[in-house]
C-alpha cells in the first residue's frame, strides 16, 4: 500500500514577502527574506562560512524533486534522475524536495529570496515520491544508492513519517542502501519523524545521523520524533525556503516561489548543510558524523533532543582543529 512519505507538509504559511520580478541575481547582493531564516542564526551558520561554505560539494536530496527554473536554486544543480518516471528530468510535482533544497543550498548574496545553508555546495535532485508525497520502496531505495553512485558526498532524507519508515525497515531495505551509500563515501542525513514518538528508526548499525526537529529557542518542537540513538536536533519550526513557481501539489494558493513548512524534513537537510562544510574541510563520513555530533549542544539534557542542538560554528572550528 502507498502512504503518504513527504514529512512535514504542515504550516504552509502566507508568505510575509513575495519574490518581485525586478529582483537581480549578482552575487554580493543581500537576500531580501534573509532576516526571516532565524534558524541560520540559531545554527551558528554566518559564523561557520567564513571558513567553509561547502565548495565542492555535492548534496544528494532524495524527495519530490526540484524546480528547475527556481531563480534561488538554478545554477545551483547538478544531474539528478527521477525514479518516478524514469527519466532524468526530476521535476517537483510536489513542492517539498524544492524547499528542502533551498534550505540545503539556495542561492546566497545574489540579491534573490533566501539564503542556503551550505552556498558553495551543489543539490542533485533524485525524485523517489510522486506529487501526492508517496513512493515505492524500491525507488526510494534505488534513489540513495544510484545518487552516492554519481558522486553524491552528502544524501539528505526527508522521508520521515514514521508508516513509510515502518514499512521500510521492517525488511531492512532502507538499511541496506543507507550503508551502500556510506560505504561509498557519503554522509546520510535523515529525519526523525513527525509523529511525537518515541522511536529507534535504524538498526544500530546502519551509518546514518537522524536529526530531531527544534524550535527558535532550541526547544524540542512538538512534533519531533525522538529516541534515534545518537541523534542530534536543528530548526524546524515555521522554515523560509523556496517552494515551486508553478502550481504543485504543495503551491496551489502559493506560487510566489517561497513559503513556510514545519517538521523534521526541514530539519535534516540544515544538518546536510552542516555536513557538506565538514565534507569541504576534507573530513570522511564518519568524522563528519561524529564532529557534528560532539559538538552540538544539549545543557538541559532533554532526551527529545537527542545529543543537542547542532552548532555548525563550533563544527567547522572542531574541524579545523584537527589539520
Amino acid at each position: 500500500m502507498r502512504r503518504r512519505s513527504a514529512a512535514a507538509l504542515t504550516a504552509l504559511a502566507a508568505l510575509t514577502a513575495a519574490l518581485t520580478a525586478g529582483c537581480g541575481s549578482d552575487d554580493d547582493k543581500p537576500d531580501p527574506m534573509r532576516d526571516q531564516q532565524w534558524a541560520l542564526d540559531a545554527l551558528e551558520l554566518p559564523g561557520a562560512w567564513g571558513t567553509a561554505e561547502g565548495d565542492d560539494t555535492v548534496i544528494a536530496v532524495v524527495d519530490t524533486g526540484v524546480d528547475p527554473d527556481h531563480p534561488d536554486l538554478k545554477g545551483r544543480l547538478v544531474d539528478g534522475y527521477d525514479f518516478v518516471d524514469g527519466d532524468d528530468e526530476p521535476k517537483d510535482l510536489n513542492g517539498h524536495g524544492t524547499h528542502v533544497s533551498g534550505i540545503a543550498a539556495a542561492h546566497t548574496d545574489n540579491g534573490v529570496g533566501i539564503a542556503g545553508g551550505a552556498p558553495g555546495a551543489k543539490i542533485m535532485p533524485v525524485r523517489v515520491l510522486g506529487a501526492d508525497g508517496s513512493g515505492s520502496d524500491a525507488n526510494i531505495t534505488k534513489g540513495i544508492v544510484w545518487a552516492a553512485r554519481h558522486g553524491a558526498d552528502v544524501i539528505n532524507l526527508s522521508l520521515g513519517e514514521s508508516g513509510l519508515m515502518a514499512r521500510l525497515l521492517k525488511g531492512g531495505v532502507l538499511n541496506d542502501a543507507i550503508s551502500v551509500a556510506n560505504g561509498k563515501g557519503a554522509v546520510v542525513v535523515a529525519a526523525a519523524g513527525n509523529d511525537a514518538t518515541l522511536l529507534q528508526p535504524y538498526a544500530l548499525t546502519t551509518p546514518v545521523l537522524v536529526v530531531n526537529a527544534a524550535d527558535r529557542n532550541g526547544k524540542p518542537a512538538s512534533f519531533t520524533n525522538f529516541g534515534a540513538q545518537n541523534a542530534v536536533a536543528a530548526p524546524g519550526v515555521d522554515i523560509l525556503s523556496t517552494l515551486p513557481t508553478y502550481t504543485a501539489e504543495e503551491t496551489l494558493k502559493n506560487t510566489s516561489g517561497y513559503g513556510k513548512l514545519s517538521g523534521t524534513s526541514m530539519a535534516s537537510p540544515y544538518v546536510s548543510a552542516v555536513a557538506a562544510l565538514l565534507h569541504q574541510q576534507g573530513l570522511g563520513p564518519a568524522e563528519i558524523m561524529t564532529t557534528i555530533r560532539d559538538t552540538a549542544e544539549n545543557p538541559s539534557g532533554d532526551v527529545k533532543l537527542g545529543l543537542g542542538n547542532v552548532d555548525a560554528a563550533a563544527a567547522v572550528k572542531a574541524a579545523a582543529d584537527k589539520k
